[in-house]
């Protein structure tokens, strides 16, 4: 009787161990959106300049390269959770530093709606991500190589901004990455796997 009832007690515990290693990037993936979206509401009120965007955009690419290599192997161990977490928070902090600075942006300049208009694509194809997860329709594998795809996008924003103007020619080159980015999402979303 003792030996079948520690048995019962393993087997619990050994599912719970699974449930822990087995989360989602749902919550990381979300905090992702939230971030973009400051980021574009901080450039259409003035409170970022183009410069600052730019260097938000460098963090959210370090975040997204992590959120990649924590789901390589399919899983988000509770350990590299918190790691990209703690990433989160700093970039969430950085993102209020900047907004509550002295330097301020001109939401009409033709740089500023530039790259309003790339961190709004960067929102929506996040969202896209967030949605696949919800719904089943993306594994954590296939969150991870998108989300390698939204840090090469963010990367290129950082660096076409990084001087504090993107040029028509750099908005043509993100939009390209961005267009290859949204068909990936589209072919891992309407894939045969599921989580």
């Amino acid at each position: 009787m003792k030996a079948s009832g520690t048995i019962v007690a393993a087997a619990i515990a050994g599912l719970f161990s699974i449930g822990a290693n087995a989360q989602t990037a749902g919550s990381e993936v979300q905090r992702d959106v939230n971030q973009q979206q400051r980021i574009e509401q901080g450039l259409q009120n003035g409170s970022l300049n183009t410069r600052e965007a730019s260097r938000l955009e460098g963090g959210e690419a370090r975040i997204d390269r992590m959120e990649s290599n924590a789901m390589k192997d399919g899983k988000l161990s509770p350990a590299e959770k918190a790691r990209i977490q703690r990433a989160q928070n700093q970039e969430s902090r950085d993102i209020n530093r900047l907004e509550n600075n002295a330097a301020k942006g001109n939401p009409n300049s033709a740089s500023s709606q530039r790259m309003q208009a790339d961190v709004q694509r960067n929102v929506n194809q996040q969202q896209r991500i967030e949605q696949g997860v919800q719904s089943g329709q993306l594994t954590n594998r296939e969150v991870g190589k998108l989300e390698n795809g939204q840090a090469r996008v963010d990367r290129a924003e950082a660096r076409a901004g990084a001087n504090g103007r993107v040029s028509a020619n750099e908005q043509q080159r993100i939009q390209k990455a961005e267009n290859k980015q949204s068909k990936r999402v589209y072919r891992e979303k309407h894939n045969e796997r599921k989580r």
